[in-house]
């Protein structure tokens, strides 16, 4: 048995909080930065939400087809209010809500994402200052967007909504949701929603990127692959971001703009769901009705020749008289009739309410945006033009011109219908038509309508076998390239035959294209082809703007090196906010005596920075174990994290030949790496040569852990996930499956002296040392319930009986 120290009072107890055997295999994990949550991603797709108590499942979002099965990535916004995961096999982005496992955001990427990272811009200034704290204007000058009707089926999306409004449009401060992919993609979203930087010029796969708190600077660590029997060059890029930074304060008020501008988008498409929704088939009844009964019946008569007889005589063929009798009764015109008017109210009220207010919100936003962009001076290098968002602002007048005209066929639908059921009722429950119910002025209204509405149509049949159109607000509905079946007649309207005949008007700014032949969601589709086009050339300047500032190829993996991809392989970035330092952990698996390299470069790219590599290498801090000598264990480093701007949590394997190696958790203070800070290290480096074929010349560093570490008894430890704002960590073995939660900074609080009591106790009762090994195994399962412990039959890294 391979021994190892007591624990005494002096030493952290890293306290183990909670154990779990998974189900299924853990492929990425990551801790909220401000809740006691972690986020886990399993092989089968689904995205898990624990508590740290005892590991407990808060909720689970399983994969669906509207999302994906294959989750490539996690990342947190840094107020741990949205959880960020990618897809690859529907190449999506998702953001969750934190509270309940819904998606309140989605888009789509070129690529399947490989790495995200989600950080908040802590750059002051007196402009920026200003800004986070001026209230925005448009809560003033424009009216609070209503919420959207609460239809049982649109709860989710109405709680969506509501929670996408409170958590983007209130959390003002800056931060970006940067993405890499395969084949060199890289992209940059202001407040995870909008996208403000395509960033080219990078080669392979991301395996890890860091964009810093000052916008200075994008580090990228890329694996980059010949052939897929070749082994992979992993990569160190650091890209020049500076005009981020720069234009940071603009950067920011535009970033807002278009988050503005893609909720109101979000939320106008939501809103015509919900008239789609409330647009019910029953209304088709009548043009399927119609259509059947002109195709059975044997008269030569038209239809509308037959209505109209039974209008002004109060006569009706048989045919008729059989589809008034048997097919349109008494109850169901009073049905058909009560639908109808329900229907076009509630598409009416949305209309009005919904569509001409976000419309109008839109039109705002677009031209603050417009005013933005005409201050040249300050947006002119963002690639902010004026002309491509007046092209928005058309787009936008144009559907307010549509949803104003379904408005209009809304209205005279409804008076129409409501007539003209009114005059079938009474129809038939006299026979004929009877003048104590109908005036003279209805007839005329009610022959009107049959007129425009009940003409045959046989050119409609080759149209999905329509004859009738009756209903003309379905139309405008339907999200279908083809046009309107029975566009609005405009002959004889004194405004377009003005229009018409005024040239110089025809291409005047300040009137809005108008579309009468296409449908409400061509126009609203349309337009937000526009807004895209207009908002995707900043994002293509400023990607531009992005350049090479430094290159180093690290090493080459080794082929026989597992290829699955994992979150938690080496190497790790990190971006320390108080000194504005990239560090790059990583381990060069040729590399025998298992070091672990430190990377250091300056967010600054015109700086450099002294130590700017080192190595390091773990001492023998198990001196106390049994049989063992105090220079035969070397240690090589599984997993390492940064735990907070000064500590690396590390996972250690004793790099022995003998079966039970120990693996360890230990924290490893950068205190005692960079002693000499002010001594200048700084290596001229061979650009033809990668760093390992150099490793040689890399000083090294010799540590000796003192009392921040734990043996991980009964588990093969593999890899570790950490949140020094929490003071938390997360240990995964290696089959996936099997984790560990401690509290890392938390003294036992005199469980320690309580122990060292009862070791004595047992000793001089003559108690054999295997109880207090027993004592202390039993407080390692602490959290983890009887059926949760993984079974004894599996390696020895699952047994937890001591």
């Amino acid at each position: 048995r391979l021994g190892f120290p007591p624990r005494t009072a002096a030493m952290p107890a890293f306290r183990q909080v909670g154990e779990k055997q998974l189900p299924q295999e853990v492929v990425f994990m990551a801790w909220s930065p401000k809740r006691d949550l972690i986020a886990l991603a399993n092989r089968a797709g689904e995205v898990l939400l624990h508590r740290l108590a005892n590991f407990q499942r808060v909720w689970s979002l399983p994969p669906n087809e509207n999302t994906g099965k294959e989750v490539t990535a996690l990342a947190w916004r840094p107020d741990g209010k949205i959880l960020a995961f990618g897809l690859t096999d529907t190449k999506r982005i998702i953001l969750c809500d934190v509270e309940k496992p819904e998606s309140l955001h989605s888009f789509s990427v070129d690529s399947s994402i490989t790495y995200m990272h989600w950080m908040e811009v802590t750059e002051e200034s007196s402009v920026l200052t200003s800004f986070y704290n001026a209230e925005d204007e448009s809560n003033l000058l424009l009216p609070k967007l209503p919420a959207l009707p609460k239809k049982i089926m649109f709860v989710c999306i109405i709680i969506c909504f509501t929670v996408l409004i409170i958590t983007f449009f209130y959390f003002y401060r800056l931060n970006a949701l940067v993405l890499g992919g395969s084949c060199g993609f890289i992209e940059i979203y202001a407040y995870g929603m909008f996208k403000i930087a395509t960033v080219t010029g990078v080669a392979g796969a991301c395996r890890g990127l860091c964009l810093s708190s000052d916008l200075k600077s994008l580090s990228v660590i890329t694996e980059i692959r010949d052939s897929s029997d070749s082994e992979a060059e992993i990569t160190y890029f650091q890209l020049d971001t500076s005009l981020l930074s720069s234009y940071l304060p603009e950067v920011t008020r535009m970033a807002r703009k278009f988050t503005h501008i893609s909720t109101l988008l979000q939320y106008i498409k939501l809103s015509l769901t919900c008239m789609c929704e409330a647009w019910e088939e029953i209304l088709m009844q009548m043009d399927s009705r119609l259509t059947k009964f002109v195709q059975e019946k044997n008269t030569t008569t038209s239809v509308q020749d037959e209505f109209m007889q039974l209008l002004l005589w109060g006569k009706a063929s048989l045919e008729l008289q059989a589809l008034l009798m048997n097919q349109l009764t008494v109850k169901g015109l009073k049905k058909l009739g009560q639908s109808i008017e329900s229907s076009y109210s509630s598409i009416q009220k949305l209309v009005i309410s919904h569509l001409q207010s976000g419309s109008e919100a839109l039109l705002y936003h677009l031209s603050e945006l417009k005013g933005m962009a005409l201050w040249k001076q300050k947006y002119e290098s963002l690639g902010l033009g004026a002309s491509g968002i007046e092209e928005a602002i058309t787009a936008v007048g144009s559907f307010i011109l549509k949803a104003n005209e379904l408005l209009q066929v809304i209205d005279s639908s409804m008076k129409n219908f409501k007539a003209f059921f009114r005059w079938l009722y009474v129809g038939k429950l006299d026979d004929t038509v009877s003048t104590q119910y109908m005036t003279q002025k209805d007839i005329t209204f009610v022959a009107d309508f049959l007129t425009e509405h009940f003409n045959e149509a046989p050119e409609l049949y080759n149209r999905k076998g329509k004859y009738f159109n009756v209903e003309r607000v379905g139309q405008y509905l339907k999200d279908e390239d083809d046009d309107l079946v029975s566009p609005p007649n405009t002959e004889g309207n004194q405004w377009f035959n003005f229009l018409k005949n005024t040239t110089h008007l025809k291409e005047s700014p300040l009137l809005f294209p108008y579309y009468p032949e296409k449908s409400l969601h061509f126009v609203k589709r349309q337009m937000e082809g526009v807004i895209d086009q207009c908002l995707q050339k900043p994002a293509d300047v400023i990607g531009k703007s992005v350049h090479q500032a430094f290159c180093m190829s690290l090493y080459k993996t080794s082929q026989s090196e597992d290829s699955t991809p994992q979150l938690f392989k080496l190497p790790f970035l990190w971006n320390d906010k108080t000194s504005n330092i990239h560090y790059v952990l990583f381990t060069m698996l040729e590399d025998s005596i298992s070091k672990i390299y430190i990377l250091r470069r300056h967010t600054d790219t015109s700086r450099s920075v002294s130590n700017g590599i080192l190595a390091v290498e773990f001492g023998n801090f198990l001196s106390n174990s049994v049989n063992e000598t105090s220079d035969s264990r070397c240690y090589s480093c599984l997993d390492a994290h940064f735990y907070d701007d000064e500590t690396v949590t590390v996972v250690l394997k004793e790099s022995m030949e003998q079966e039970g190696k120990e693996r360890v958790l230990a924290q490893l203070p950068l205190s005692s790496v960079y002693i000499d800070e002010d001594q200048d290290r700084e290596l001229v480096w061979g650009s033809t040569k990668r760093l390992d074929e150099q490793s040689g010349e890399i000083p090294t560093c010799t540590v000796v852990l003192e009392n921040q570490w734990r043996v991980l008894e009964n588990m093969k430890a593999q890899y570790v996930s950490v949140n020094g704002i929490r003071k938390v960590s997360c240990v995964l073995s290696s089959n996936l499956r099997h984790v560990r939660v401690f509290e890392m900074d938390v003294e036992d609080d005199g469980e320690a002296e309580e122990e060292e009591e009862e070791e004595t106790t047992q000793i001089a009762a003559g108690e054999p040392d295997e109880l207090n090994q027993s004592a202390d195994n039993q407080d390692n399962v602490c959290g983890a319930s009887a059926e949760e412990l993984p079974d004894e039959t599996e390696e020895h890294e699952s047994s937890l009986d001591p």
